[in-house]
């Protein structure tokens, strides 16, 4: 029987942009653990996201790894406009007009216009609105036609295009942009794997992303952002709407306020694993490391905490993006994650709630978390056309190793996201029985050395070949010599 050894469970995102642009540096971010590649749309051009794309698919080749395009949509992100003459000094106590008409002149030391002209709509008189993330706030002192008028809370400098949020959040702006719009055909034309909406409040943005997303001829797996205060009182249904979710802890914090965050965080993780939703963790994860080689003990601890709570993903920003050291970054979160993982293993809770057994692959996935842990088996091994099966596995966050093989290049990427899920690429011939296919998966992680004589292995798969989400068998099968099937029996 072989020995465990430890391989990295939680997943890695990271950001492209100019510092992932220079010369073989994708190839060594790539070969120090991204697994799924995030071109953010709020910057750049669409030809730059093109050419991104198509180099990551080039750079996993080279390095002989599958890697995930997830796109992110840019949103109806709040911002100031521009000063005239660079960027001021706002001074505590001081006036300050936020100006929200359409032809609002370049800012100075009193005001400066808005990119949302109906945000006089949505604030009154004592609201408090943060600006630059929270490092400089205003009060509302009065609303008169276009002009929001306040006094300054908080001073601090202040620039072009910084993003503007209301404390407590209720600001009425559509999730979707006009930019949002073309570059969801963008993303469907590039072939990106997940999308990402900004700034969701509700079920219906994501389902109008989704109807967008189809009519552009796309087929990515839809990432609500979770950044808005409004959308708390209905996370449930926005997980429900979604495949997966990202706790976007910047403008998040800024509005709900950074004390309630770490909590806030925990409740998003297990409401989408209870969900059956993958869950990415972002936002200044190592933000020391844009400049620093090292991250801060106090970030190590941050992504190990995320580790432990749950999380499917990890994801860097600005640190791969533009930061100086963008594959000592990814190097030091596998590390963190891998350190995390060791020192706290996951431990079997099939009591929660959440198990219940509403779907025929969910209960063989329950089923074959149940044996494996009870048998002590190697691996659990999921024969599966679209990685559904592998997704239940996952969410049962048990220490066994689980194999999504599949035949789809697609469904091998979407995997890339899930906890815990290796994926393999497998094929079964349509005219070769399923127990010559189990036999030939179990000697493929034989050949590769992830299984070895002596070890037992539980296997799920579907007796109808090419039926998306019809798994219904599940075995358990003892590898013999030479990686041969030793002995099975029916469950």
């Amino acid at each position: 029987m072989s020995t465990p050894t430890q391989t990295r469970r939680t997943r890695i995102v990271a950001t492209l942009g100019p510092a992932t642009d220079a010369p073989g540096m994708l190839e060594r971010i790539i070969a120090n653990g991204v697994d799924v590649a995030r071109l953010n749309l709020s910057h750049g051009e669409p030809d730059d996201h093109r050419k991104r794309a198509k180099a990551v698919h080039a750079a996993a080749a080279t390095v002989g790894r599958e890697v995930a395009i997830l796109a992110d949509l840019q949103g109806p992100k709040i911002r100031i406009e521009r000063f005239a003459n660079g960027p001021i000094q706002l001074v505590t106590g001081a006036a300050f007009v936020l100006d929200c008409s359409a032809d609002a002149p370049a800012g100075d030391e009193h005001r400066v216009g808005v990119s949302y002209h109906d945000l006089p709509r949505d604030v009154q008189a004592g609201d408090v609105l943060l600006l630059d993330d929270g490092l400089v706030a205003l009060t509302v002192l009065e609303v008169a036609g276009s002009e929001i008028r306040c006094q300054v809370l908080v001073g601090g400098k202040l620039s072009d295009r910084k993003g503007l949020n209301r404390q407590g959040g209720g600001l009425s702006v559509s999730a979707l942009s006009d930019k949002d719009r073309a570059d969801i055909k963008l993303a469907a034309e590039i072939g990106a794997d997940f999308l990402a909406v900004s700034f969701v409040r509700r079920a219906a943005d994501m389902d109008e992303a989704r109807r967008l997303l189809h009519e552009a001829g796309g087929n990515a797996a839809l990432v609500a952002k979770i950044e808005r205060a409004d959308a708390i009182p209905v996370l449930g249904e926005i997980i429900d709407a979604s495949d997966v979710v990202m706790v976007a802890r910047g403008d998040l914090g800024v509005e709900i306020g950074d004390a309630e965050l770490p909590g806030l965080q925990k409740k998003i993780i297990r409401e989408a694993v209870a969900r059956n939703r993958a869950v990415i963790t972002a936002t200044q994860m190592l933000q020391s490391m844009v400049r620093s080689p090292i991250p801060t003990r106090a970030e190590v601890l941050d992504v190990a905490n995320a580790v432990i709570d749950g999380t499917d993903a990890v994801m860097l920003s600005e640190e791969s993006a533009a930061g100086a050291h963008p594959d000592l970054a990814v190097a030091a979160l596998a590390r963190i994650c891998l350190g995390a993982e060791r020192q706290f293993e996951p431990k079997e809770d099939l009591s929660h709630p959440h198990h219940r057994l509403d779907r025929t692959d969910q209960a063989i996935a329950f089923a074959a978390m149940v044996l494996a842990g009870r048998l002590g088996a190697r691996a659990i091994i999921a024969l599966t056309e679209s990685g559904a099966t592998a997704q239940w596995l996952s969410r049962y966050r048990s220490a066994v190793p689980i194999y999504g093989m599949s035949p789809f290049a697609a469904a091998r990427r979407r995997m890339l996201l899930l906890r815990d899920v290796r994926p393999v690429a497998f094929s079964h011939g349509e005219k070769q029985s399923m127990a010559a296919s189990t036999r030939a998966a179990v000697r493929l992680l034989f050949e590769q050395g992830r299984l070895a004589e002596g070890d037992n292995v539980v296997i799920t798969y579907g007796d109808k070949v090419g039926h998306v989400g019809g798994t219904n068998t599940l075995k358990l099968l003892s590898v013999g010599a030479g990686g041969a099937v030793d002995s099975s029996r029916d469950l």
